[in-house]
């Protein structure tokens, strides 16, 4: 059994905090004792640290395959101005910077090391690994393994085999903020993970408040983003838009406007990204339009309002992308501008993506279908999504739209009844 006390003084002199949150102690020490872990908790809840603690109490090198050159970029960066020893390999390094961070690699210089899923099968990459103790494979957003999973990465296919090429078996750990009970079981399967502590934290993130504003046309909907940004003067948040195009016309015309505001998508070039970005981070810019490329492993605990301009294409990434408000743990806004002509924009894109099964083209049709009856519903928001990953609640939240919305029904008819 690993004593409790190593992963606190670990917390403590690597990261500064005196306490866990929930549910990471459990997955520290699992990993910690050799045991393959997976990790189901909300964005926000801390799961990097869960993986981080156990690399830098081990022996050896920590493998984390994660699939955002963006995500690994924020990770290491952050790694590294805690004085902990960090790379990536990715297709963003030249030649000679690739054959740098092998050579550092295999002498011992990192404790982590974040490597984009299609270099796992890289000769050079895997004649390294053969040179070093392997402590750890860590899965960061898990869900891609699963054609299930709303970001499904063929790519991630191949972690199983470049397990099973290393000289010795290291601990896995999986992790993830959204996986239904299908996604999840896919995860355990195609990883191949043996007897693996399971822990899910619960889903619910109770400061954060969800609404859905109908809109009628792109002129109403404009109005009503406006008139939002406009009562929020001087606070952090993000929109996220369904296409780049839509994204720049977005930013162009809030830009002209005067709005403090600057936007971040796959068309723009890395310089462009990374000042971007970092403008938003460090409060330069207020609000960020983006496309879902924006956000994972971004670390802004003071956003306090996500807006969809477009209707997203499923609850997991919609609860993925809305978590990204109040980290902090105060009170954010989570809203989506409805009109229901966005579904056809969404259908397209799925109809267009490349190399896509007909399995997972039915897949992500069910699961825009969820996303539509959300946006519909008229009962309570919150227990809505909570219920569709498998957590059951008794009463509505009473911070969501529908709630309040209905809330006021109620006031209303009670005033009416009591005049009469």
């Amino acid at each position: 059994m690993i004593d409790a006390s190593i992963a606190y003084k670990l917390l403590y002199d690597h990261f500064g905090y005196t306490e866990f949150r929930i549910g990471q102690k459990e997955l520290i020490l699992s990993l910690m004792s050799g045991r393959d872990t997976v990790g189901i908790m909300p964005t926000g809840a801390g799961k990097s640290l869960c993986y981080e603690i156990p690399a830098i109490s081990s022996s050896g090198i920590s493998i984390v395959v994660s699939p955002l050159i963006s995500l690994m970029n924020n990770q290491v960066h952050a790694l590294v101005n805690l004085g902990i020893a960090a790379a990536y390999y990715n297709s963003s390094l030249s030649a000679a910077q690739c054959n740098k961070m092998l050579k550092n690699m295999t002498d011992g210089a990192y404790k982590i090391i974040y490597v984009a899923p299609e270099r796992l099968k890289n000769e050079e990459f895997l004649s390294a690994c053969a040179a070093i103790e392997i402590s750890y494979v860590i899965v960061d957003e898990a869900h891609c393994v699963s054609e299930w999973g709303q970001d499904f990465r063929p790519s991630y296919s191949e972690i199983p085999d470049f397990i099973k090429r290393l000289s010795k078996r290291p601990v896995i750990g999986a992790f993830t903020a959204t996986a239904t009970e299908k996604v999840r079981d896919d995860i355990i399967h195609l990883l191949g993970l043996n007897n693996p502590l399971i822990l899910t934290t619960g889903y619910d993130r109770p400061n954060l408040y969800f609404s859905v504003i109908n809109t009628k046309s792109n002129t109403d909907r404009i109005k009503k983003l406006k008139d939002i940004l406009d009562s929020r003067k001087g606070k952090s948040g993000i929109i996220y838009c369904s296409t780049r195009k839509s994204a720049d016309e977005l930013y162009s015309l809030l830009l002209k406007d005067k709005y403090s505001v600057t936007h971040y998508h796959a068309g723009l070039t890395n310089d462009e990204r990374e000042k971007n970005q970092s403008d938003f981070i460090k409060n330069n810019k207020n609000i960020i339009v983006a496309t879902n490329a924006f956000g994972m492993g971004i670390d802004k605990p003071d956003i306090e309002f996500v807006i969809h301009h477009n209707i997203p294409k499923n609850i997991e990434g919609y609860y993925q992308e809305a978590g990204r408000a109040g980290r902090n743990g105060e009170n954010a806004e989570c809203i989506i501008l409805y009109m229901p002509s966005d579904v056809s924009i969404v259908k397209s894109i799925i109809d267009n993506t490349q190399n896509q099964t007909p399995q997972k083209r039915r897949a992500e049709y069910m699961r825009l279908n969820k996303m539509v009856d959300y946006v519909n519903i008229s009962g309570c928001l919150r227990n809505y999504i909570l219920n569709y990953f498998g957590e059951a609640v008794a009463a509505p939240c009473g911070n969501c739209s529908s709630c309040t919305e209905r809330s006021k029904r109620i006031k209303k008819a009670k005033k009416t009844l009591d005049r009469s």
